[in-house]
């Protein structure tokens, strides 16, 4: 059999392995059937090429530019997923553990493109949070933005998830504009290159943009300075040597970590046997313990039940993991594969040795267990194995050590406070479960556990058959954990994204700010267009053009008209006597949404045109009430436009309303789809 050259993509030149290369075992066998890792690799020109070529390339592109090219790589990697697949299986994967790796990274990339494209600019600048007043006359303004890091990202995974780890690290990055050289787990790097040269090979990346090391990363950490991060996933130990670099410590690189973690699942007291909660209970701990054959930095470690249900929990886990089908991972019939490598089994023996002084082996036994079309001995083969500890208040080691494969440990609570105590006890986790459908609950363990926890999962009969499961990070929800889980957040929508941007905060002018941010700020200058801006295409349309509308009397038959015509009797509108008695207003008041309609009325141009719709308002505030013999006029003025497809944009206009004496007595943002 051939041996798989697997090769690293340096400065834009593939690189063969050479000295220093490490071979690869398969999981299922034990044969070698690769090697990765070149000594002689030029960490420096790469991190050069990487400042130089890709940065600089990635910065030239808006967010939208960036999201549509995440799109493109995601549905190129669809269709060449199979291919995917098949090199996945010599990690020990079964097919169901592919679909999670490979679907789920294809699927992570796919939500970061669409929120590039939904929930930030079509420019370069990302705008974080509302303009702030610094001055009493709104001439001296502050806002806080988001510019890409002019460095190079530094991915270092890990071996559990070749192709999702890379993807739901390398989308973030490239959508804030920033370059990666990524640096898979030797391991299971043959299947993490397939996917770098599919992505490469399709043309869609920009020069500089992705790099991949196979093997060994050298000394490219020395090479970092403040414009650079590491985002790490593995273990707690290599993390500390890792973030302990003298010089990322002295430049302050960023480093963001994801470790591994005791991950506890809570039971609740309501769930007895014969609810749905024990029942999906019990299913959700077998999946956690058996899927990728408990390598998952997520999975369930720690089985927290009430006392008086641990043995029913025991018995019950105990016969689903007996359905359990081990074997070569290439059959229909299997459910559990192997680890990755025998290293790794050896890893897990040793660690479940260590669990076992402080519990009770209480199912499986790693020297008598049946393995379909593949030899145990040989392959990194292990059965599902289930300890009790009956002491989890003086227990330490099932608190603090993982073996990080199909291992779980049962302990029992006395009630919630303790199993909060005791869920805590793993200092540090990315995920802990709930089980139950008590709502007091569920708010006792968010309250007690939700600061030891990056998520908090709660599941029951309602939300089961929509639930992802305890151990899915999803690309729209924060994933990491404080503590021994390494103090990081990734994923999360946008928030992972500015893991790799610099915020900064900016002050001036309105008009300086609307420059900067792209987006017309309250008090900048406002520009007179040629024609009304509802009959102005989008392209056609400046940000701060604005529309001053004439002035509408509000009279005591228009605020009657408009209650009965409604429903809205509201007394402050209704009754005088009453609305005087309320320190809100000086009498009967017209109503707030009168006053939008008649703003509409004001502004809007009848005709058909380029507006196409309107989708919305957003930020609307009622700060003056406007009594009968008032008059209103408006401001419209273009705030914002962001291109939805070649057809047409979002227009995002700012409306103010004012009364007589020029107060203000209403504002909020009209959204508008409108024709290119």
């Amino acid at each position: 059999m051939s041996i798989q050259q697997v090769s690293s993509f340096a400065a834009g030149q593939w690189i063969t392995p050479g000295a220093g290369a490490r071979n690869i075992a398969s999981a299922i066998t034990g044969d070698v059937i690769a090697a990765a890792g070149n000594d002689a690799l030029d960490v420096q020109s790469m991190l050069d090429h990487a400042r130089s070529v890709g940065g600089p390339a990635l910065r030239a592109l808006t967010f939208h530019d960036r999201a549509r090219m995440l799109k493109a790589l995601a549905g190129h990697l669809n269709q060449h997923k199979q291919a995917l697949y098949e090199a996945s299986f010599d990690t020990g994967a079964t097919q169901n553990d592919h679909i999670i790796d490979v679907d789920g990274g294809i699927g992570t990339m796919f939500v970061f493109a669409s929120k590039g494209r939904r929930e930030m600019p079509d420019g370069q600048v990302y705008l974080d949070g509302d303009v702030e007043q610094l001055s009493r006359h709104g001439t001296f303004l502050g806002q806080h933005i988001c510019t890409p890091l002019q460095g190079v990202a530094v991915h270092i995974n890990a071996f559990n998830f070749p192709v999702w780890g890379m993807l739901e690290k390398l989308a973030p990055t490239l959508l804030a504009g920033v370059p990666a050289i990524v640096k898979p787990a030797t391991n299971s790097c043959y299947v993490t290159e397939l996917a770098v040269r599919l992505m490469l090979d399709s043309g869609i990346l920009p020069l500089g943009a992705l790099q991949l090391v196979s093997g060994g990363l050298g000394n490219m950490l020395d090479h970092l300075g403040m414009m650079d991060v590491v985002s790490f996933t593995g273990s707690a130990n290599t993390a500390l040597k890792l973030r302990s670099n003298p010089v990322i410590l002295e430049n302050s690189v960023r480093f963001v970590a994801e470790q591994d973690s005791l991950n506890g699942s809570i039971l609740g007291p309501d769930a007895t046997p014969g609810t749905p909660e024990f029942d999906l209970f019990i299913k959700e701990v077998s999946r956690e313990m058996t899927t990728k054959a408990g390598q998952k930095c997520t999975a369930v470690r720690r089985i927290i039940a009430p006392d008086a249900q641990v043995e029913a929990v025991i018995e019950a886990l105990s016969a689903r993991l007996a359905k359990t089908t081990i074997g070569d991972p290439r059959l229909d019939s299997t459910r559990m594969g192997a680890l990755v490598s025998n290293s790794q089994k050896r890893d897990v023996l040793e660690k479940a040795v260590i669990i076992g002084q402080e519990a009770t082996r209480v199912y499986g036994d790693p020297d008598n267990f049946a393995v379909d079309g593949a030899d145990a001995n040989k392959g990194a083969f292990v059965p599902p194995m289930l300890f009790h500890c009956a002491d989890p208040d003086n227990a330490q080691r099932v608190h603090d050590t993982e073996a990080f494969g199909p291992v779980s440990t049962v302990m029992g609570y006395r009630d919630v406070d303790h199993a909060v105590e005791l869920v805590n006890k793993g200092q540090g986790s990315l995920v802990a479960s709930v089980i139950t459908h008590d709502p007091e609950v569920a708010r006792q363990v968010a309250l007690g556990a939700g600061a030891y926890h990056g998520r908090l999962y709660f599941n029951n009969r309602d939300s089961m058959k929509e639930s992802t499961g305890h151990g899915s990070p999803l690309p729209h929800m924060v994933h990491g954990g404080p503590g021994r889980a390494g103090g990081g957040e990734e994923l999360g929508g946008v928030r992972g994204v500015m893991h790799y941007m610099q915020r900064t905060a900016i002050q001036g002018s309105p008009d300086i700010l609307s420059a900067i941010g792209q987006t017309w700020v309250p008090g900048g200058t406002e520009i007179k267009g040629p024609a009304h801006p509802f009959t102005r295409n989008f392209g056609e349309l400046a940000i701060g053009e604005t529309l001053h509308s004439p002035s509408r009397i509000v009279t005591l038959q228009d605020i009657e008209t408009f209650a009965n015509f409604t429903g809205d009797t509201f007394y402050a509108h209704m009754d005088d006597d009453a609305a005087k008695r309320n320190p809100f207003f000086p009498g009967r008041v017209a109503h707030g949404y009168l006053l939008l309609s008649f703003a509409a009325g004001l502004f809007v141009e009848p005709n058909e045109g380029p507006v196409l719709a309107n989708t919305g308002l957003d930020n609307l505030r009622f700060m003056k009430p406007v009594s009968a013999g008032d008059s209103i006029k408006v401001r419209l003025t273009v705030k914002k436009k962001t291109p939805r497809n070649d057809e047409y944009g979002e227009v995002r206009w700012h409306v103010t309303l004012t009364n007589q004496d020029d107060e203000q007595v209403a504002e909020y943002e009209l959204l508008t789809m409108n024709a290119f």
